[in-house]
Order: structure tokens, then sequence, then C-alpha cells
């Protein structure tokens, strides 16, 4: 289980917030780029960025720097996210040297331009966030509940050629209430992509319970319980040190 640490910019500051809402933001203090190199000193294999003003569709253009400036200072992978609702808005986070990019809305308001990602890129560089709330597709940071069930999408994306999702569900992120294994699962299997758990992730037990569910969950994103010192990115490894996957991640 590879164990991937988010950081979430806003205005370009580490933030956190719950189930995604504006409201909640909680800023954490410390530079974004000396958080990075701690992720990386403590021996994170890669590194989730996610752009919220970009997702809000507000000015980002402080956290796009933040991404340049991250990549220079690390030598790991960057997955970044937030806001990529053009094929000019991939090609420039890739320009700036995210390793992996995960769209969303792009997703699912145009097939078309996923494929023509996928066909530009390749499908190890272009992964699908989705989103849900109560099994629906959420887009638009979250703010729009689209019509579509999150497994029928999955399914739908792995017919276009896409190779990894990170699934999200939005009523555990940032709640450190324990992620959603089922849907997960539910969604791995019968999309048969590999796939990134992302919310809810409050202790090393709840890591535990996604390596131990054998259903194609590969790598799970990790932030808010490491931010508020449930435990630490070093420990989290440790307790998974003899699960990592060496190939299929990047």
């Amino acid at each position: 289980m590879l164990i991937i640490p988010a950081i979430d910019l806003r205005a370009g500051r580490c933030v956190r917030l719950s189930q995604g809402r504006k409201d909640t933001a909680r800023v954490y203090e410390g530079d974004p780029v000396e958080i990075a190199r701690t992720f990386e000193a403590a021996g994170a294999q890669m590194l989730h960025v996610v752009d919220l003003d970009g997702a809000f569709s507000e000015s980002n253009s402080v956290n796009r720097r933040l991404l340049r400036d991250i990549v220079a200072a690390i030598a790991v992978p960057v997955q970044f996210g937030g806001g990529l609702r053009q094929v000019e808005d991939v090609s420039r986070v890739i320009d700036l040297g995210a390793t992996r990019v995960v769209i969303g809305t792009l997703a699912v308001e145009s097939p078309e331009t996923l494929k023509k990602l996928l066909r530009r890129f390749g499908s190890e560089r272009i992964a699908v966030g989705i989103d849900a709330k109560v099994g629906r597709v959420v887009t638009s940071g979250w703010e729009k509940e689209e019509a579509i069930a999150a497994i029928e999408f999955a399914v739908q994306i792995a017919s276009l050629g896409v190779a990894r999702i990170v699934y999200t569900d939005v009523a555990r992120d940032g709640m450190l209430t324990g992620p959603n294994v089922e849907t997960t699962c539910e969604i791995a299997r019968a999309s048969g992509l590999k796939v990134t758990a992302s919310g809810g992730i409050s202790s090393l037990a709840d890591i535990e319970r996604l390596a131990t569910a054998n259903c194609g969950v590969d790598s799970v994103i990790v932030g808010k319980a490491l931010y508020e010192g449930r435990f630490t990115l070093k420990k989290a490894m440790e307790s998974q040190s003899d699960r990592f996957l060496q190939r299929g991640i990047f």
C-alpha cells in the first residue's frame, strides 16, 4: 500500500477542508515547499498536491508557482489536481513538472477531451478523480452534483483507456471518520482499474483496512491525520513496509 501525503493549497497556504466546503478551511502553518521536503525526508514516494483555488474556479497563479517550486525542491514524483478544465491546463502543469495529473470535472463533462489527453500524455500520466456524495459524482469543486453514479462512471472511463482513478468519498474527506472501504472496493472491482483511495483516513488501522481489502486499491492519500498528529508518515510507512507495491504505482 503506497501512502501518499497530501498538500492542499489555498491562496498559497497549506490548508485542509472538511467535506470540501470552502468555509471550513483550516490553515496549517509552514511553507508548502518545506512541508513537501519534510514528507520526502520521511520517506514519501509520491506527493499529492491539490490546487483548491483552481478547483473553485478562483485565481490560482500563486498555487501554480508553488507547484513549480515543490517539484524543483524534491526528487519524488508529484501528483497534481484541481481546476484542470482544459487541455492547456493539463499541458501546463505537466510542463511545470507534475508526474501525474488528476482530472475530474473535465472527464465528466467531456469524455472526448479525456480520450485526447490519454492519447497525448498516456494513461500513466492522466488519472481521473471520482469524487462522490452518497454514491453520485460531484464536480466543480464538489459543488455540482451530476446524474451519474460513481461506479457507473468508473466503468465508463475504464472503457476509454483510463488506468487509474482517485476515489474520494466527499462526506468523509477531512472528517477523520475512516475511509469508505466498501464503496472504494466496489468501484475497484467493477471497473478493474487501479484505485487510489482518498478521504477519511484517521489512523494506522484505517490504512491497514485498505491494505488488507485485496480489491485493487493499491495506494491511499493521507492529509489531515498527518497535520493533526494522529500518526507520522514514518510510522505509517513502517506499518506497511512489507506491503509496498514496487510496480504499477507510478
